[in-house]
C-alpha cells in the first residue's frame, strides 16, 4: 500500500498529537486529527496552514474506525470505549514516540521512572548540549519528538518517557535507558496493579541490545525483585546507596562516585546544585548517560555545576526575612515529597493539598514529625491530609486561597526555615494544573517581597 493511501489518525490534539500529524504529512500519508476536547488556538492555526484535516469538540468513529493506525495521545485511556473498539478489531495503537522513532538517525537516550525524570532528562541534555554534542530533547518535554524528526537534524536525543507512552512502544530501542525508581502511582489506569505498572516502566528494555546502556538505581525495590525474576541482555550500571558496583554509581561519604568501563568519576554532592539525596541519583544517573555518549570528566563536571533545575520542581523563589520559599509544585505524589521533605535539614512549613490520588501518607509520616512545624492545607478537601498529619505536626490549618497560605506561612515561619509547596495531589481543585498552580505560589510570594 502507497504512504498516500495509508490511513493515520492522530488521537489528540496537543503538542504531541500536533506534531505526530505533522510528521505523518511530511511523509506523505493520508492523515487525520481527531480531539473530543477544543484545540488551543496555535495548534488548530498549524494544522490549517499544512492543510491536515481535523476535528475538535467530537470523534467521528466511523473515520476512526478505518484508521490503518492510530497515533493516541498518552493522556486516552485504553478503557475508553473507543479504544476498545480499535483494539478488538486489531487496528495498530501506537505512541507519537513510537511513530518518530521509525524516522530518526539518531541515538536515544530513553528516561522513565515514578519521580525524577524531569529533573534527570533535562540534567542529560544540559551535560551533553554545553560540551558540544548535536542534542534534541523532547518526549514528554517540550516540543515533540516527531515534529524534531521532520527535519532530523540531531545526532542524540534526550527523552523523558512515561509509563503511558511506554504502554505503546513496541519497536523503539534506546540506546541509553534509565530506570529511576518505580513506586506505586497511575494506578487508575493499570487495574489497580502495581505489577502491572512496573511491567510497563520495563518495556523500557524491550527492545535494547547487548552493548546499549541501562542505567537504574537498584535500591528500589520494585526494580531489584523485578531484576531478580528477569534478565536483560545490556549493559547494566546499577545506582546504589548501598555498595559499590564494578560499574555504576555509588553514592558514598556525600561523594558520588561513578565508574563506566575502565573510566571514573566523582564529584561532592554539596559542590552541586541540585541538592538531596534524590538528585545524587538523578546526577549519577546522568553522568553515566555522558559518560557514554563519550563527554570528559571536565566536560561533566562543568555541566553539572552550571545546570539550572526546571520550574516547579524544588524552585527557590525568594527569601523573606530569611525564610526561604520554595515551588515544588510538580510533587503531586507521596513518593516526590518525601524526596522534598528530605531535602532540606531546617524546620519546614509545608503546603500540600489538591486532588488526592490514593495517597499513604505513611511514607513521609516519619519526616513530616521530625522537620513539619507546620502543615498549611491548600486544597478544596482537606480530610485526609486532616486526619492524617493533625496528630504528628504541630499545627495543621486549611485555606483554598493561595495568597492567605503563603501569608500563614509567613506569619508562622522564623529565620532560616524553609515554607515548601509541596503538594502531593493533583491541583485541578484550584488550579488549572501544576504549573499554574506553581506560577500562582510564585506570585503570592514575590507580592511579598519587601
Amino acid at each position: 500500500m502507497s504512504r498516500s493511501a495509508f490511513k493515520i489518525v492522530v488521537l489528540g490534539g496537543g503538542e504531541s498529537g500536533v506534531g505526530a500529524a505533522l510528521l505523518a504529512k511530511a511523509k506523505g500519508f493520508d492523515v487525520f486529527l481527531s480531539d473530543k476536547s477544543l484545540l488551543s488556538d496555535d495548534y488548530r492555526a498549524i494544522l490549517h496552514s499544512n492543510q491536515i484535516s481535523f476535528e475538535e469538540g467530537q470523534h467521528d468513529t466511523q473515520r476512526i474506525l478505518a484508521a490503518d493506525e492510530i497515533i493516541k495521545s498518552p493522556g486516552i485511556p485504553d478503557k475508553v470505549p473507543l479504544i476498545q473498539q480499535l483494539l478488538a478489531q486489531g487496528t495498530p495503537i501506537i505512541s507519537e514516540i513510537e511513530f518518530a522513532a521509525r524516522y530518526t538517525k539518531a541515538k536515544t537516550i530513553a528516561i522513565t521512572g515514578s519521580n525524577g525524570k524531569t529533573t534527570t532528562t533535562l540534567l542529560t541534555y544540559h551535560l551533553l548540549k554545553s560540551a558540544g554534542i548535536n542534542v534534541g530533547l523532547a518526549g514528554n518535554i517540550g516540543e515533540s519528538f516527531a515534529k524534531q524528526v521532520i527535519e532530523d537534524k540531531f545526532d542524540w536525543f534526550v527523552l523523558e518517557i512515561s509509563s503511558f507512552q511506554l504502554d505503546n512502544m513496541f519497536n523503539f530501542k534506546a540506546d541509553v535507558g534509565i530506570l529511576l525508581n518505580i513506586t506505586p502511582d497511575h494506578l487508575d489506569r493499570y487495574e489497580y496493579s502495581f505489577q502491572n505498572y512496573i511491567n510497563s516502566k520495563f518495556r523500557l528494555l524491550q527492545n535494547m541490545q547487548p552493548d546499549d546502556d541501562f542505567i537504574y538505581f537498584i535500591d528500589n525495590e520494585a526494580i531489584a525483585k523485578e531484576l531478580q525474576y528477569k534478565h536483560f541482555n545490556v549493559n547494566h550500571l546499577p545506582i546504589s546507596f548501598l555498595k559499590k558496583e564494578t560499574n555504576g554509581g555509588f553514592f558514598n561519604n556525600g561523594k558520588l562516585e561513578v565508574t563506566y568501563h575502565t573510566r571514573t568519576f566523582d564529584i561532592r554532592a554539596d559542590e552541586l546544585p541540585l541538592k538531596g539525596p534524590h538528585n545524587a541519583i538523578n546526577a549519577m544517573a546522568a553522568t553515566l548517560a555522558a559518560m557514554a555518549v563519550g563527554l570528559n570528566n571536565e566536560q561533566i563536571k562543568q555541566g553539572l555545576l552550571s545546570f539550572r533545575n526546571a520550574a516547579h520542581r524544588l524552585e527557590p523563589i525568594a527569601k523573606i526575612n530569611d525564610v526561604l520559599f520554595v515551588n515544588d509544585s510538580k510533587a503531586t505524589n507521596v513518593d516526590s515529597v518525601f524526596y522534598a521533605l528530605n531535602s532540606y535539614d531546617t524546620p519546614i512549613i509545608w503546603i500540600a493539598g489538591g486532588i488526592d490520588k490514593g495517597n499513604d501518607y505513611t511514607q513521609v509520616e516519619t519526616l513530616a514529625r521530625q522537620k513539619v512545624k507546620a502543615l498549611i492545607c491548600l486544597g478544596k478537601e482537606n480530610s485526609k491530609l486532616l486526619s492524617f498529619f493533625t496528630p504528628i505536626v504541630p499545627l495543621v490549618i486549611e485555606t483554598q486561597d493561595v495568597k492567605e497560605a503563603v501569608r500563614y506561612a509567613l506569619s508562622l515561619a522564623k529565620a532560616d526555615d524553609v515554607v515548601l509547596l509541596s503538594p502531593a495531589c493533583a491541583s485541578f481543585d484550584l488550579f488549572k494544573n501544576y504549573e499554574d498552580r506553581g506560577e500562582q505560589f510564585k506570585a503570592a510570594v514575590l507580592s511579598f517581597v519587601p
